[in-house]
């Protein structure tokens, strides 16, 4: 099986969010972008955000240098397990950043995910985090996505309804699995604790990834070579 990983560029990281991810966002934070091939085609990417939140770090007792959040795993149509991807992915990473000490990563139950990826690689699951989204003209959208559009008052619903929406509202997201990837044996034994029974499968979508798309496989652009 030929399949290589190499850092690749923001706009072929985009392309495969924006054509391979369900999510369709390419995230804003500092990202660290791991392209994947497969017999010298381009078949997705795996991106981390790197110090994206301090509330990423806290509960661990880490400075955000020291955590980072796999925040995509877009792949379209691809032989290798994502399990070996995202494991090499890990590898990678940890090279380029000695520092890091560990990874945290959401598996979305509103889209059918229960992690599997993050269960085949060993991840110890530490339960699940509950969050809010916003309604703003019909459309649910996370409280992130309209700061970043709207600015400081982007997350406010009382702005949201004088400005945006009179009828802004805030609904509960659905549970998101949390992962963690510790990258040294010590933090390995302070997380053990952590640690829960593994979620069963919510529904028959897979793990985390992007359902195939047609045409997979192919170099629509050449941002996307190597």
């Amino acid at each position: 099986m030929n399949l290589r990983l190499d850092w690749c560029s923001h706009e072929a990281a985009k392309y495969a969010v924006m054509h391979w991810h369900y999510s369709r966002l390419m995230p804003k934070s500092k990202l660290a972008r791991i392209g994947v091939w497969e017999h010298g085609a381009f078949v997705g990417c795996v991106i981390f955000g790197v110090g994206a939140t301090p509330e990423l770090c806290k509960p661990y007792g880490l400075q955000s240098v020291h955590v980072a959040e796999l925040v995509r795993v877009a792949l379209t149509r691809h032989e290798s397990p994502v399990s070996r991807i995202v494991a090499i992915a890990l590898k990678m990473l940890h090279k380029a950043m000695p520092g890091l000490r560990l990874i945290v990563s959401f598996a979305d139950s509103a889209h059918g995910h229960h992690g599997g990826i993050y269960q085949a690689g060993g991840w110890i699951f530490s339960g699940e985090s509950f969050g809010r989204y916003i309604v703003t003209n019909g459309k649910t959208e996370h409280p992130r996505t309209l700061g970043s559009r709207y600015g400081v008052g982007g997350q406010s619903i009382p702005w949201l309804r004088r400005h945006v929406d009179p009828s802004a509202r805030q609904v509960s997201a659905a549970a998101k699995y949390r992962y963690l990837y510790p990258f040294d044996p010590e933090m390995r034994v302070k997380i053990a604790p952590l640690a829960r029974p593994y979620p069963k499968r919510v529904r028959s979508a897979e793990n985390g990834t992007a359902a195939p798309t047609a045409g997979g496989g192919v170099i629509p652009t050449r941002t996307l070579q190597p």
